[in-house]
C-alpha cells in the first residue's frame, strides 16, 4: 500500500492529476459552507431532522448534506444527473437524438451540450420550487425564510443554479485534467464526508450504552462482508467467446482471433437503484404535506424504513428499473450487427438475429442476477437500522413477532450512515477511480496495488 501510493507520486504527470483532483474537492467542500441568503439555518435542521426518509433526505444525500444546510450547493449535482439520463432515455424515442449519438466525438459533444441545457434548465426549476417550499416551512413556529417574496425567490434561483453549474465545471474540469470521473468524485466526496460524524455517533452511544460492544462488531463484520459482496460482484463478468473470421483488407490479412464480448453482472450500476429510491419515498414526501389526515398518516406509517409494504415495493422498483435501465443502455441487436459488420460471431450461432436473441438471452439472465443483488445491498443497512417490521404482515406478523429474535424486527439500533445506494457509489467509485490510476502506473511500468507488478484489476468470469 506504501509502495502503490509512493509511485503515484513518483509520476510527474500522475502526481499533477491526483494533486489537481484533491484541490478542485477542496475547493467544493469550502462552497458547500456559504449559506443561501435569507435563510433561518435553525428552523432548516428541525424539518431535515423530520424529514430524513423522505425525498429531502435523498437528495440532501447526494449534495453532500448541501441541501441540510441550504448552501449555494444545495441541489448539489443532482439536476446533471437527471439530466443525464433524461437525454439516454430520449435517444431511444428521439431519432434525431439517436443518429447524433452515433456520430463519434462530434456527436458526443452535442449531447454534453444539450446535458448542460438541461442542467441549467432543471437547476432553475428545482431553486425555485426549493424557494417555494422553504416559504412555507414553518417548523415548531420558526419561519424558514427570513423575508419571503420574489427577492428571496431570484435571489434562491440565481444562488443555487450558479452552484449547481460551477459543480459541473468542476466535475469537468477534474474527468479532463485530473484523475476518474469528476462527477462521481463529487458525489462520492459528498457522502464520504458524513462518515466522520457517524463514527463519532457510534463513539458516543458506546458511551451511553445505546451501542453495546457486541453490536458494534457486527456492525464492523457485516459492513466488511457487504463492502467484499460488492466488489466481488461488480467485478463479475459473463464473457461470450467470439471469433473474427479472416479477411483481406490491402495488403494486409486481418482477423483470423479470437476474443470475448465481456458482459457485467451489474450492467445498470447504481441507476436504479437511484430510480428505486426516488421513486419509493415520494408517495411518503407528498403524504407528510398532508399530515394530519388519516389516509396520509397510514400512508407515512406503511412507508416507513423496515415495514413489509416499503421493502415490497423498493424491491420490486429495483428489480423493475433494472430491467428497463439495461434495455435502454444496452441494445443486443446493435451489438450483433456491428459483430457481422466487422466479420466476427460467436461459435455455434448464426450470425443476426440468432445473434441478437442468445446474448439477448444471456444478458436477461445477468440482469436477474444483477437485480436481486442491488436488491440486497439496498435493504441490508434498512435492516441495521430499522429491522424487517414482520408485525405489521397481515394474519401472521403476531406470530412472527413473537418466535422471532428482536432484533430481526428491531434492527441493531445502530445510526448506519450508508444506505444502499451511497456505499454502491462509493465502493464503485473508488474502484473505478483505482483502475485508472493502475493504468497510469502499468503503461510506465510502475507496480500496482492489486497485482503487486502483474497488471491492472481484471474482470473476474
Amino acid at each position: 500500500m506504501i509502495k502503490f501510493i509512493r509511485n503515484i507520486f513518483v509520476i510527474p504527470e500522475l502526481r499533477k492529476r491526483v494533486v489537481f483532483t484533491f484541490l478542485l474537492l477542496a475547493v467544493y467542500r469550502i462552497g458547500s459552507q456559504i449559506y443561501t441568503p435569507g435563510i433561518n439555518i435553525e428552523a432548516l435542521e428541525q424539518f431535515f431532522q423530520q424529514a430524513k426518509d423522505t425525498l429531502f433526505g435523498f437528495i440532501d444525500m447526494f449534495s453532500g448534506q448541501n441541501m441540510r444546510k441550504m448552501t449555494i450547493f444545495a441541489i448539489g449535482i443532482m439536476p446533471y444527473i437527471s439530466a443525464s439520463i433524461i437525454l439516454q432515455l430520449l435517444q431511444v424515442v428521439w431519432p434525431y437524438l439517436e443518429r447524433i449519438a452515433k456520430e463519434g466525438e462530434l456527436g458526443k459533444k452535442k449531447i454534453t451540450q444539450y446535458t448542460r441545457y438541461g442542467t441549467v434548465f432543471i437547476a432553475i426549476i428545482q431553486s425555485f420550487g426549493i424557494a417555494i417550499l422553504l416559504e412555507g416551512l414553518n417548523p415548531s413556529g420558526l419561519p424558514v425564510v427570513i423575508n419571503p417574496g420574489w427577492g428571496f425567490r431570484l435571489l434562491t434561483i440565481l444562488t443555487m443554479t450558479t452552484g449547481t453549474i460551477f459543480i459541473m465545471w468542476l466535475g469537468e474540469q477534474i474527468s479532463e485534467r485530473g484523475i476518474g470521473n469528476g462527477i462521481s468524485l463529487i458525489i462520492f466526496a459528498g457522502i464520504v464526508v458524513g462518515l466522520l460524524p457517524a463514527i463519532g455517533e457510534t463513539i458516543s452511544g458506546l458511551r451511553t450504552g445505546e451501542m453495546n460492544p457486541l453490536k458494534l462488531a457486527i456492525l464492523l463484520v457485516l459492513v466488511v462482508v457487504v463492502i467484499a459482496f460488492i466488489v466481488y460482484v461488480e467485478m463479475g463478468q459473463r464473457r461470450i467467446p467470439v471469433t473474427y473470421a479472416k479477411r483481406v483488407q490491402g495488403r494486409k490479412m486481418l482477423g483470423g482471433q479470437s476474443t470475448f464480448l465481456p458482459l457485467k453482472v451489474n450492467t445498470g450500476g447504481v441507476i436504479p437503484i437511484i430510480f428505486a429510491s426516488s421513486v419509493i419515498v415520494f408517495p411518503g414526501t407528498i403524504a407528510r404535506l398532508f399530515q394530519g389526515n388519516a389516509i396520509a398518516d397510514f400512508i407515512v406509517a406503511q412507508l416507513a424504513f423496515g415495514m413489509p409494504l416499503y421493502d415490497l415495493l423498493y424491491i420490486g422498483s429495483i428489480v423493475f428499473f433494472t430491467y428497463f435501465y439495461v434495455s435502454i443502455i444496452f441494445n443486443p441487436q446493435d451489438v450483433s450487427d456491428n459483430l457481422k459488420k466487422y466479420g466476427g460471431f460467436i461459435p455455434g450461432i448464426r450470425a443476426g438475429k440468432n445473434t441478437a436473441d442468445y446474448i439477448d438471452n444471456v444478458l436477461s439472465k445477468l440482469t436477474f442476477i444483477g437485480a436481486i443483488y442491488l436488491a440486497l445491498v439496498a435493504l441490508i443497512p434498512n435492516f441495521l437500522m430499522a429491522g424487517f417490521r414482520v408485525d405489521a404482515i397481515p394474519f401472521i406478523g403476531e406470530w412472527l413477532a413473537t418466535n422471532l429474535p428482536r432484533w430481526f424486527y428491531e434492527g441493531l439500533g445502530v445510526k448506519f450512515y450508508f444506505g444502499g445506494t451511497s456505499i454502491l457509489i462509493v465502493v464503485g467509485v473508488a474502484m473505478d477511480t483505482v483502475q485508472q490510476i493502475e493504468a497510469q502506473l502499468t503503461m510506465r511500468n510502475y507496480e500496482t496495488f492489486s497485482q503487486r507488478g502483474k497488471g491492472r484489476i481484471r474482470g473476474r468470469r
